[in-house]
């Protein structure tokens, strides 16, 4: 269906979730109305979306059959572009710099990630990519077309892909869990851009195919989100995009999601990173960088001057747990930062660098897809606990951000460790 506002967090003019009472038929019920649905959700939702004027949504949402009437948001890709420029692809594998940080060395853990699948909901995943091997099942949530196509057309979900799974082979770069199988689900436009209705489809195609295919999707990964609409009334309770995440973890499937790039913002305002059954992650610097200043470098395992972080809500929610979303930050000429980004797979072939929380969450998805190829009794209670409890640094890092911006959210939750959540009880 596509976007059609301009940043995160707006709604689509005129296009409305309709959720409904149970038991009652989605079809049905728009018919009858001669509402002309585009989407109708049956398994974590009861409800459809259509485009509606203004007076009959506010009409609708006193119907006896209706629960409520919401405005369909946009959600964003949470990424900066760039960060460092290209890799360009090698003909000599490269262990990434965050890899490197997390302990995610190739051949050297317990776990690989076999067995495990993870979704990767996002802009989809590059299917000829020659260091990826996504599983052959997909779903593109924009289309809704069968046979469906979530080839990537952006590049954000393959760079993630390749954090997460990028093959351990002799060319470009190798993922935290090489051998674990990336499905692409594809909930974002070739700008990065989707909505709360398409997050919600690609949602349910995991809760729905999650053990139908091989391997079994037990990781979600979702490297987007947006601000709360607390002018609306939009709280982490009432937000449409809860169910079907909570249906997810209680399905068993731990689903992991970056936390956001605006430093200034508190996660207790961003979804779906606010939500309690969620791993948020923040990002942190991989390795220490240089300073062209009289200012001292910008030491490993500082919060990354985008992170978003910020006092704890209502709720109790704020960063699960850290992870490298640059390899480094410098101090440059006019005591400027400057970041270099993650090194992963490129939409195209070879390599990229990016930076962003969305660069943090697949290292942490990955080592979920390696604590469930360890043990594929794992609950999500028990992945978080392993993730958390297994962390390095604990009460010491992420260190201070560097911008005035950055807002601490007074817990320092430590940086993610592969051996560490593995080796944790």
């Amino acid at each position: 269906m596509g976007a059609l506002a301009q940043s995160a967090g707006d709604a689509i003019p005129d296009r409305y979730i309709v959720t409904l009472k149970p038991g009652v038929d989605s079809v049905l019920a728009a018919a009858q109305r001669g509402i002309g649905a585009t989407r109708h959700f049956r398994l974590a939702l009861n409800g459809y979306v259509a485009t509606l004027p203004p007076g009959l949504a506010r009409q609708l949402a006193n119907a006896q059959e209706v629960e409520s009437v919401i405005p369909d948001r946009i959600v964003e890709a949470i990424a900066r572009p760039g960060g460092g420029g290209g890799g360009g692809g090698s003909n000599v594998q490269v262990t990434p710099e965050g890899l490197k940080r997390i302990g995610a060395i190739p051949r050297t853990l317990v776990a690989n990630g076999s067995g495990v699948g993870v979704a990767i909901v996002d802009t989809g995943i590059d299917f000829a990519h020659r260091d990826l091997a996504p599983g052959s099942a997909q779903y593109n949530a924009l289309t809704g077309a069968i046979p469906t196509n979530a080839q990537d057309d952006h590049g954000h979900g393959t760079h993630v892909a390749g954090t997460v799974a990028a093959l351990d082979n002799t060319v470009d770069v190798v993922g935290v869990a090489p051998a674990a199988t990336p499905y692409a689900v594809k909930v974002l436009n070739a700008q990065g851009s989707g909505s709360d209705s398409e997050i919600i489809a690609g949602l349910e195609w995991v809760l729905g195919n999650a053990e139908l295919v091989s391997p079994p999707i037990r990781v979600v990964n979702m490297s987007l989100g947006r601000p709360l609409a607390i002018a609306a009334g939009e709280t982490a309770e009432n937000s449409v995009l809860r169910a079907p995440v909570d249906a997810l973890v209680a399905a068993g499937i731990t689903v992991v999601v970056a936390a956001g790039n605006e430093c200034g913002d508190m996660v207790s305002a961003k979804v779906p990173a606010t939500f309690p059954s969620v791993v948020a992650v923040g990002a942190t610097t991989a390795k220490s960088g240089t300073s062209a200043t009289s200012r001292a470098p910008i030491v490993a395992d500082s919060a990354c001057f985008f992170t978003t972080d910020g006092a704890l809500g209502g709720n109790g929610i704020g960063v699960s747990i850290s992870a490298p979303g640059s390899d480094q930050e410098n101090i440059i000429k006019g005591s400027r930062l400057q970041g270099v980004g993650i090194l992963s797979t490129l939409l195209g072939g070879g390599t990229t660098r990016m930076s962003g929380t969305s660069m943090a969450s697949p290292h942490d998805a990955g080592v979920v897809a390696l604590l469930y190829s360890q043990n594929a009794n794992l609950t999500p209670a028990e992945a978080r606990q392993k993730l958390t409890g297994g962390a390095s640094l604990i009460g010491i890092a992420p260190y201070d951000g560097r911008t005035t911006c950055y807002t601490f959210d007074g817990v320092r939750e430590g940086i993610l460790s592969a051996p560490g959540a593995l080796s944790a009880p």
